[in-house]
């Protein structure tokens, strides 16, 4: 999901020097990525009235804003750091079309993972019949649909570090970062939550 942090950190230094060139090609790399995360986390409701892209052009503006910030004191990577400007954003809108909405939707949860996400079926195969053959997609693509409703019955923080690990392809080391937990306890978050969704889908936990 996120750009090649090589790459990322070459860029950062042409950044440093003053190329200028170098920081509009370091935000056209993350724009993907945080378009990505726009769509999976906000709510669809908001969604049919902001556009995503607008949220992601806000992030990019505010990010070029803070630059010069972050390069002085960079505390952790630049995806987890433009990863998190896109939170508040998300959090923003949601409390902003609040009123609008039938339920409150400023906790900062995705609401459902994206449809048809190559993700959803990766964690479907770890979860569930690891011996599909290829002329079984059909099914793999049912299993993807039944791991997606399991993952929106969570709890919030199960939800929260199943689609971090997934869907946003986060290691155990920046979610921990993230959360602002040890690597040992976002471990064990982890794997308590992969225990409940295996339960919610029907499968023995291991």
């Amino acid at each position: 999901m996120w750009p090649e942090p090589e790459k990322t950190e070459q860029l950062l230094s042409d950044v440093k020097v003053g190329d200028p060139r170098a920081v509009n090609r370091l935000l056209d790399d993350h724009r993907a990525a945080v378009h990505r995360m726009v769509r999976m986390r906000l709510d669809r409701r908001i969604q049919r009235r902001v556009d995503v892209s607008d949220v992601v052009q806000d992030v990019l503006v505010e990010a070029n804003r803070r630059l010069q910030e972050y390069l002085k004191d960079p505390v952790m990577s630049f995806h987890l750091w433009i990863r998190q400007i896109t939170r508040d954003r998300i959090i923003d809108a949601h409390r902003r079309h609040r009123a609008s909405a039938k339920r409150s939707v400023d906790r900062e949860q995705a609401v459902a993972p994206l449809g048809d996400d190559p993700s959803s079926i990766i964690l479907a195969e770890r979860l569930c019949d690891p011996e599909l053959t290829p002329a079984a997609a059909a099914t793999r693509r049912e299993m993807a649909r039944q791991v997606e409703r399991a993952i929106t019955r969570l709890s919030e923080s199960d939800h929260e570090i199943i689609v971090m690990r997934h869907y946003e392809q986060l290691t155990n080391q920046e979610v921990s970062q993230a959360l602002g937990l040890t690597e040992p306890a976002a471990s064990m978050r982890y794997l308590r939550a992969i225990r409940r969704l295996r339960t919610l889908l029907g499968e023995p936990s291991e």
